[in-house]
């Protein structure tokens, strides 16, 4: 079939790169523009658009989707058609009416939907201690998220994993799946199920201040955030002035004040919660690279004693 393909981040790359092997194609790529990244604020491509370069797909990045002149450009592209995986931005009713198929605007989300609509469903997914996610292809309508179902896998979540090894194991995940949806689809043979509005979950944009812990909440409840909440924006406070990042955590056996900072063995550190003990696995100091906890010891074994605070 031909395929436009609009999608963004990491997790939107495999399901390209699956389209391509499967035999289809693709007519175009829409994403967003270049952004500044990193501390110089280099101006960076998105990672859909470096593969689909790579690929020699041609790339189209409108500032907004919604625009006129942005809808002829891919009514041009005459695609049967239209993917969608962690696009952006919200299509409106004259991009979603523009593939041949009638049921040709498809959708990859990270979550088993109705649950988790939204921007960030694996993240929240993960914070609120569930422990099974999978990935829905959705025939897209205008709301967000709220398409009806056309296919539907889960997986467990582990109790190591974080938001972004998670990430990659639902992207694969979703390109295996949308290629079996796609031959569906093409084969005429596929029933769209209505979403169950009433179990409706939403999981919205994180922002960096997500990342600020509250040490009054369980171990078990800040080790999930920690997890859900890695690689971006990560689970911090601040120790002396400096932001603390907190990579890596295990809940323990124990009890103290909640923020303080006790050693546990030589080279152990934990941190104390409203319920529990939080043993620290990997820690990333204000302008370092990330290191264990016994690596931050040796060379801040003062800390011992200290207390995380929520401002500098």
């Amino acid at each position: 079939m031909k395929i436009v393909y609009m999608g963004t981040p990491p997790f939107a790359v495999p399901p390209l790169q699956s389209l391509i092997t499967a035999g289809h194609e693709v007519v175009g790529v829409v994403t967003r523009t270049d952004r500044p990244a990193g501390r110089g604020k280099v101006l960076t491509p998105p990672a859909v658009k470096v593969a689909a370069e790579r690929s020699g797909l041609p790339v189209f990045q409108p500032k907004r989707v919604r625009e006129p002149e942005s809808v002829a450009r891919i009514a041009a592209m005459r695609p049967d058609v239209i993917v969608v995986a962690a696009y952006g931005q919200i299509l409106p009713r004259e991009v979603l009416s523009l593939p041949r198929l009638q049921r040709g605007c498809v959708n990859i989300h990270a979550s088993l939907l109705p649950a988790y609509r939204g921007a960030a469903p694996i993240n929240w997914a993960i914070i609120n201690g569930e422990t099974r996610t999978g990935v829905t292809i959705m025939q897209m309508d205008e709301g967000m998220d709220t398409g009806a179902v056309l296919a539907q896998e889960s997986i467990p979540i582990g109790p190591g994993d974080t938001a972004g090894g998670l990430t990659a194991k639902l992207s694969e995940l979703g390109s295996r799946l949308l290629v079996d949806t796609l031959s569906r689809i093409e084969a005429g043979g596929l029933t769209a199920v209505p979403q169950d509005n009433s179990k409706a979950t939403i999981a919205p944009l994180l922002k960096k201040d997500d990342g600020l812990v509250d040490w009054t909440m369980s171990a078990r409840e800040i080790h999930n955030r920690v997890r859900g909440l890695s690689p971006w924006p990560g689970a911090h406070g601040y120790l002396d002035g400096k932001l603390i990042k907190v990579l890596g955590t295990e809940v323990i056996e124990g009890a103290g004040e909640p923020g303080a900072l006790y050693e546990k063995d030589r080279d152990g550190l934990a941190i104390g919660t409203g319920s529990g003990l939080l043993r620290i696995v990997t820690i990333q100091p204000e302008g370092k690279k990330p290191m264990t906890a016994a690596e931050f010891l040796r060379g801040h074994r003062r800390i011992v004693g200290g207390k995380f605070c929520v401002r500098r």
